[in-house]
């Protein structure tokens, strides 16, 4: 009896997914996502967690959306316990691009504050496009504990996180623009410099609070 032809399609496609070229992986990835078939999300998954090319990564979080949210959903809510943050981080991303908010509790307080710095960023990107409607302003003081943390590039996407969850977020800023550590200090008023004006950048506005709090104010003075 032949084998149809989907299914010779799809064993060779998981095979690809190991190959040793990025290039045969990625023509794998693209394939598992132009035909979705439910063998796939396991290996997907798995290889979200070790592969070593953005690139490919990007197609098997693409791939992963093609897929119904009731099959990949749950796969990747269990690689969030992974002990790699490789796999901690690319199932939050994909979790963030299927959008399905079934997936909110599992954003939990320890994503949130996660010890590596690319899967607490993940993590805030991921929790602003799950979180329920009113629920922004929890969500907003668990991630006002991150102020300070970092080097720009995760200050930046913690002020980018914050300012997309909206009014939630005045008193949070209110507060720690008084805080006793400078380092918060100045990327609260950061982070409210630039949701007042984000053409300004995130240059100009560190800039700006690195001055204010050298003056001592607050930046709702300023």
């Amino acid at each position: 009896m032949a084998v149809p032809k989907e299914d010779t399609n799809t064993m060779r496609a998981l095979q690809e997914l190991e190959n040793g070229s990025s290039s045969v992986r990625l023509r794998a990835a693209l394939a598992a996502g132009t035909s979705p078939d439910p063998l796939f999300v396991g290996k997907l998954v798995e290889r979200c967690a070790i592969e070593p090319d953005f690139f490919v990564r990007d197609m098997l979080t693409w791939a992963l959306t093609r897929h119904p949210s009731s099959l990949t959903v749950p796969t990747l809510v269990a690689e969030l316990r992974s002990e790699r943050t490789q796999a901690r981080s690319q199932a939050l991303h994909t979790l963030s691009k299927i959008g399905d908010r079934r997936a909110w509790p599992a954003i939990t307080r320890a994503l949130l504050t996660d010890a590596d710095d690319e899967v607490a960023r993940t993590a805030w990107r991921a929790a602003v496009v799950l979180v329920p409607e009113g629920e922004e302003g929890e969500l907003a003081a668990v991630l006002a504990t991150q102020f300070g943390r970092g080097e720009r590039e995760t200050q930046l996407s913690l002020s980018r996180a914050l300012i997309a969850l909206g009014e939630a977020i005045t008193p949070i800023l209110r507060a720690a623009t008084t805080d006793r550590d400078p380092r918060v200090r100045q990327h609260a008023i950061a982070t409210d410099r630039l949701s007042r004006d984000p053409d300004a950048g995130f240059e100009f506005a560190v800039e700006e609070a690195k001055r204010i709090v050298a003056l001592g104010t607050t930046g709702q003075e300023a």
